[in-house]
């Protein structure tokens, strides 16, 4: 008996002990993300007013000349290509896309004869010529002879005298849509880019300091 048990005890300390099988509970499928939505950032001068060479200069200038232009939320373009009585002055929203037209004199000695198109720029003092490439709006100032007026500093080596020369956004008559009205094209500056007088108070609030004013032919 006492062998029977202990073979008894010893079978049931060798029997498996009963396995409770672990369910493991699914993980929840993971969400679909959510698409990041793309900013589009609107088409520049969708209304095609300014030449795509002129467009790609300014953008490039923008860029080589950044340390003296911080102002990036519009630039003026002028385009010397055009003849004097079209609207060749251009503001051009970088925000928004838009694209607001007027219309700039030329320097006399760019254009001798009076033709209505500017054949030549100078830099050089007394030369009465326009000049082209990058210059920065300075700020809205004031002269004994024009009055009110936008100052220019010239970036580049084509136009870097234009402080010495006085070269500046300003209103003028020969620049007044009368004018044009009667002659047919606008007079000449003196190198200055001279609009509408009614056009000067807008353009002298909104061109301010630090933004790119580009000229080119």
């Amino acid at each position: 008996m006492i062998l029977g048990g202990s073979a008894m005890l010893a079978g049931c300390a060798s029997a498996p002990a009963a396995v409770t099988p672990i369910v493991l509970a699914q993980a929840p499928a993971p969400r679909p993300l959510a698409p990041i939505p793309q900013i589009t950032p609107p088409p520049l001068d969708p209304q095609r007013l300014v030449r795509p060479a002129l467009m790609a200069r300014a953008m490039a200038a923008l860029d080589v000349h950044h340390h003296r232009i911080p102002l990036r939320d519009r630039m003026y373009l002028v385009d010397f290509q055009k003849f004097s009585g079209e609207q060749r002055f251009y503001e051009v929203d970088l925000i928004a896309g838009r694209v607001t037209a007027f219309r700039t004199c030329h320097g006399r000695g760019s254009d001798p004869e009076h033709s209505g198109y500017a054949r030549t720029f100078s830099n050089e003092p007394e030369s009465y010529m326009s000049s082209v490439g990058a210059f920065a709006t300075a700020g809205a100032g004031w002269g004994a002879q024009q009055g009110p007026n936008v100052l220019l500093d010239g970036l580049e080596y084509t136009n870097n005298l234009a402080r010495d020369r006085a070269i500046i956004v300003h209103g003028a008559d020969y620049a007044d849509p009368e004018f044009l009205a009667r002659e047919g094209k606008l007079g000449r500056s003196y190198g200055c880019f001279s609009t509408a007088h009614t056009d000067l108070p807008m353009l002298r609030e909104r061109m301010g300091e630090g933004r790119l004013l580009y000229a080119a032919a």
